[in-house]
């Protein structure tokens, strides 16, 4: 896979073992719509369940007032969530060879698994988490919900990596029409990706599950897989490795790539967030978050030895480790790379408020790269951009 940057050598992983605990009890939070959280270190995972009922959220102007990149104080903690996906590579490359754990030091480093992305929102908004590798669709939402007060977005993290997968023999659109296909999620990236080429082929879809041309089904990606075998949905949108898993496990042809709906086939499908309360209060922290982070991009872009790396980490969260095919096609499919793809989230945007899991907002704001381009330039790599929506 190409490498999207020339840094220098990192050097060799940091030794031993890392250490993940999961010190606050999810229950705690009550929250409406739950997710069961895996933790690395535990290796003990429980099914996450997909949430189904997320609201449209309503119109905000966003805050944009930046937070500092010096001074603060060192956290006692980062908890970091992710997926159990290859568009989370990057995560999962991080905690494998070490670069997180090595870049905070005497911070605490711990993590926490979804399925989707607004299940990880909840638990940020929740205060159960401070930063998380996410799509972008729940981070847009957040943000407009929260009036621009809730997160940044601090860097990018993948490229690419979805499909729309399907059933053999159907080899168009209206060929769904009056059937049952799957998203991971109400308001997840890939949700809003599925409603919007529905749209554009002229077929409706409702947010409520009932009525429509098209019924999509939030579903927890493994179950879809499951589903799908059994005949019991005619399709899927879903993020790498599970198109590859529904294409080599269940026999499903790909319908759509969604890099052929992009301009130069690049689209953001993973960024890396984090709560504006915490970038506020330890900046430093972040700043060390980054530089794991920007590695981790870094090696898992161009070492033949990421593939292998990145699934031990989902055996790890799954109890279960991808064929070497799977694992193969899905890292084919998508671009490891730190750049945020800024100038895509207005259009990620107009997705969403047209698949009606949010409400227009004013993205200004939205980025923080200040301490990732500090991070980029010490690596000797050039700055990536804002857009014009937020600080770099």
């Amino acid at each position: 896979m190409p490498n999207p940057h020339s840094y220098p050598s990192v050097g060799p992983p940091a030794s031993g073992s890392v250490t993940h605990q999961h010190q606050q009890s999810y229950q705690q939070f009550r929250l409406s719509r739950r997710a069961v959280l895996g933790s690395l270190g535990a290796f003990a995972v429980l099914p996450v369940l997909a949430a189904c009922g997320s609201r449209p959220v309503e119109s905000t102007s966003a805050a944009t007032s930046a937070a500092p990149t010096t001074g603060g104080t060192a956290a006692a903690e980062l908890r970091l969530g992710l997926f159990p996906n290859v568009t989370h590579a990057a995560a999962l490359a991080g905690i494998a060879q070490g670069y997180f754990a090595e870049a905070l030091g005497s911070t605490k480093f711990s993590t926490q698994a979804f399925n989707a992305g607004p299940a990880a929102i909840e638990a940020l908004t929740a205060g159960a988490i401070d930063a998380t590798y996410i799509g972008p669709s729940p981070a847009i939402n957040a943000f407009s919900k929260s009036g621009g007060t809730l997160l940044r977005i601090i860097a990018g993290a993948c490229s690419g990596g979805a499909q729309l997968v399907v059933q053999p023999g159907i080899t168009s659109a209206e060929q769904l029409r009056g059937k049952q296909v799957a998203s991971p999620q109400l308001g997840g990236t890939q949700d809003v990706a599925l409603r919007t080429w529905l749209a554009g082929q002229g077929l409706a879809t409702t947010t409520s599950g009932t009525g429509g041309d098209v019924t999509i089904t939030p579903t927890e990606n493994s179950s879809t897989l499951d589903l799908f075998r059994q005949g019991r949905l005619e399709g899927a949108w879903l993020p790498e490795p599970w198109a590859s898993r529904l294409v080599l496990d269940a026999g499903a042809t790909v319908l759509v790539d969604e890099k052929s709906l992009w301009p130069d086939g690049k689209f953001l499908t993973t960024h890396l967030i984090v709560s504006t309360e915490f970038l506020a209060a330890h900046p430093e922290t972040v700043k060390a978050l980054l530089e794991g982070h920007v590695k981790a991009v870094d090696w898992a872009a161009s070492d033949p030895g990421a593939p292998a790396a990145v699934n031990e980490q989902i055996k790890a969260l799954t109890t279960k480790a991808l064929s070497e095919a799977v694992i193969a096609r899905a890292f084919s499919n998508l671009t490891i790379t730190d750049d945020p793809l800024a100038s895509t989230l207005p259009k990620l945007l107009e997705d969403a408020v047209a698949a009606g899991t949010t409400k227009t907002v004013d993205l200004q704001g939205i980025y923080d790269l200040r301490l990732l381009n500090e991070v980029l330039t010490a690596a000797g790599a050039p700055k990536v951009s804002a857009a014009g929506l937020g600080e770099e």
